[in-house]
């Protein structure tokens, strides 16, 4: 664990802010007890549902829309259903290039703009589509083009674009532009392959990680702000982490043993039902788990949730205190977005938004890009004291 003072990263936003962001179930698992198939909380249209409309009631910023064709809703829909029954919350809406031709993919994202009136950001998946086996090279390639392509749907009245898998020419009097202006919904961007970070350096504004112990994390952050000045361009970066927080540590740590008390591999395992279980992101992190004799990878960063899901394999795990500290020093380093979660994901986020969220310096990213500067934030920073 790092112990003297960390020097941030150049990120896009310099100001020590950060969004606050939640996780819905369109992916599936939600549970009490990780390893077990919960019948109560099933992925359904009603359950994601009250997720969000909980987290928006919390005063979280933004709230994550994962993607998966094996389990789950989808997107794109349920995204604009959600959109007249929210008033504030932003809505970070998985997309994987390839599944929609890029031409309608930026008509779906600039529609579903309007309807959210500005409320929207768009998590960039470069994974294999649903039932293929696809290369590296064709995805991050595939990837690229798609973003060129949304770029110039967004910003010019019509698309010439040569690429190796698209070649798109089309002249429209009345294209559908974003409800954002200057370039449309940021656009966020996950993986640790030197392609997919590549990706990211040149054409995505927030740099998404899973939770690894902070050397880890300030490496690729130095490197990931290192590629992107390649193209003279500066990016923020981003949290995927499960949370546990209670009013003692021994309480904390014992609800972690206990969602993991029923978990038996041989009986079922969520992790082997995704997409993404052997991912160079999931693989990693099962690396460092191996590497500790309880599962914490640091202080208050518990791993034990990798076992037995993929993607974000570990929490942040403590009192109130102890966790503001612990993101104080991802603020510290740079990271200027969270996108939170916990098991049950409703009753998590009401701990959340009762006993963290109100301490924090929340903003959402896109306000300081400067879309609504008459929204800057007012909350003001809360240095928790570790006790």
């Amino acid at each position: 664990m790092l112990t003297e003072p960390i020097k941030s990263v150049v990120t896009r936003t310099p100001e020590r802010l950060v969004e606050i962001g939640w996780f819905d179930d369109l992916c599936g698992g939600d549970t009490q007890y990780l390893g077990v198939l919960d019948h109560s909380r099933r992925s359904n249209y009603d359950h994601c549902r009250n997720i969000m409309l909980t987290a928006e009631q919390k005063g979280f910023g933004n709230i994550l829309l994962p993607t998966s064709y094996l389990v789950g809703q989808e997107v794109i829909p349920f995204a604009a259903a959600m959109a007249p029954q929210t008033t504030s919350i932003n809505m970070l809406t998985a997309v994987r290039t390839g599944e929609i031709f890029p031409i309608m993919l930026a008509r779906h994202i600039a529609t579903l703009d309007h309807i959210l009136k500005g409320r929207l950001t768009i998590n960039i998946i470069n994974s294999a589509l649903p039932g293929m086996d696809e290369s590296p090279e064709l995805r991050y390639k595939r990837c690229s083009e798609t973003i060129e392509i949304l770029k110039q749907a967004w910003m010019h009245e019509s698309i010439d674009f040569e690429g190796e898998i698209y070649q798109v020419k089309l002249t429209s009097t009345d294209p559908v532009k974003p409800y954002q202006q200057n370039g449309g919904p940021l656009l966020y961007f996950g993986g640790i392959s030197s392609g997919s970070k590549q990706v990211c350096a040149k054409y995505c504004d927030v740099f998404l990680m899973w939770p690894e112990p902070e050397e880890s994390i300030y490496a690729t952050m130095q490197d990931m702000s290192d590629r992107a000045a390649e193209y003279n361009r500066q990016i923020d970066f981003g949290l995927r982490v499960h949370v546990i927080v209670r009013e003692t540590e021994d309480e904390a740590r014992t609800y972690a043993q206990k969602i993991m008390s029923k978990f038996d591999p041989e009986r079922f395992n969520l992790k082997q039902r995704t997409q993404d279980h052997q991912s160079l992101g999931v693989l990693r992190q099962d690396e460092f788990r191996a590497k500790s004799t309880d599962d914490y990878l640091e202080p208050f960063l518990w791993g034990g949730i990798g076992r037995a899901r993929s993607g974000c394999g570990a929490a942040l795990v403590g009192t109130p205190d102890q966790i503001l500290w612990k993101m104080n020093r991802y603020m510290d380093m740079g990271i200027r977005a969270f996108i939170l979660s916990g098991y049950p994901l409703i009753e998590e986020c009401e701990l959340f938004g009762k006993y963290v969220l109100p301490h924090l310096p929340t903003v959402k990213l896109s306000v300081l890009q400067g879309r609504t500067p008459q929204d800057l934030p007012t909350t003001p920073l809360t240095t928790a004291v570790l006790r």
